[in-house]
């Protein structure tokens, strides 16, 4: 990819932005490309955790991250369960995840669909989040069932033990091969119900069915889509607009052209 800057799409985003201002039911999905610019890895991706294809015991991550590892070897899941949490402690939400949390504070109806487990857009101030991967954040037994929150992983010993019940505890998260949570899966069609009028695609490949279907639906309904991708995906010949940086230099760009600036004031609801 050439150096291609903001400027370079000085026209689009103001195009886009001002389709921002009139949407009044705003969806957003977000995978790891948004919590990259947090400075996390993206485990898979160019530059991830596992780049190369095994982990260091020559493991492919999808096995060794998958349920069925945790069945019969938990050590080995959460061996890499906590290297990936500890590449999330003391980073923090960027620019693109406080845009979106602004822009759901001053506008009302905004929905964020998310990949990540780090739990970053709850800690920006979004509200209307569904966490569709879990969080790293929250500790469930696999035997009694009680869940506690933690801020890290500092001090647990590995794998952690249940304080009630001296179960086996593990991240709420979906490991490969694991099925969506209900609860989120369920939101998630309350929202496509309603209908969104404008989806926004932040830092995600659009490879799983549950992205790509509504992105594809809006396409095809003419409802505006939005793709926020350094890379390219199989939407990026689709979308309304494609902006090919950062996460972080997009969206408050976004929001300044609809109106949505810090000292604007503005509620799109009245």
């Amino acid at each position: 990819m050439t150096n291609i800057t903001l400027a370079d799409y000085a026209g689009q985003i103001e195009s886009a932005g001002r389709l921002l201002s009139t949407a009044r039911r705003i969806l957003f999905i977000t995978g790891a490309g948004l919590s990259a610019d947090s400075g996390l890895p993206t485990y898979r991706g160019v530059g991830g955790l596992y780049e190369g294809g095994l982990t260091d015991i020559g493991l492919p991550i999808e096995e060794a991250m998958s349920g069925a590892m945790f069945q019969l070897r938990p050590d080995i899941t959460w061996r890499y369960l906590s290297q990936i949490e500890s590449s999330c402690r003391g980073a923090h939400p960027n620019a693109g995840h406080y845009a979106i949390a602004r822009l759901e504070a001053m506008h009302g109806t905004v929905t964020v669909l998310t990949q990540n487990v780090d739990g970053f857009h709850l800690d920006a101030g979004s509200r209307d989040v569904i966490e569709m991967h879990g969080t790293l954040r929250r500790l469930r037994c696999v035997d009694c069932g009680r869940s506690r929150h933690v801020n890290n992983y500092a001090g647990l010993s590995i794998p952690p033990d249940c304080p009630h019940c001296g179960g086996m505890l593990r991240p709420d998260v979906v490991l490969f091969g694991e099925s969506l949570p209900d609860q989120a899966v369920h939101r998630f069609e309350q929202v496509l119900a309603a209908g969104p009028d404008m989806i926004v695609s932040v830092g995600t490949g659009s490879s799983f069915p549950y992205i790509a279907g509504p992105m594809l639906w809006a396409i095809e309904h003419g409802i505006p889509t939005i793709e926020i991708n350094p890379g390219g995906t199989p939407l990026s010949d689709s979308v309304m607009f494609r902006f090919r940086l950062r996460a972080a230099e997009v969206l408050p760009a976004l929001l300044d052209a609809g109106g949505y600036s810090l000292d604007s004031g503005r509620d799109a609801r009245g």
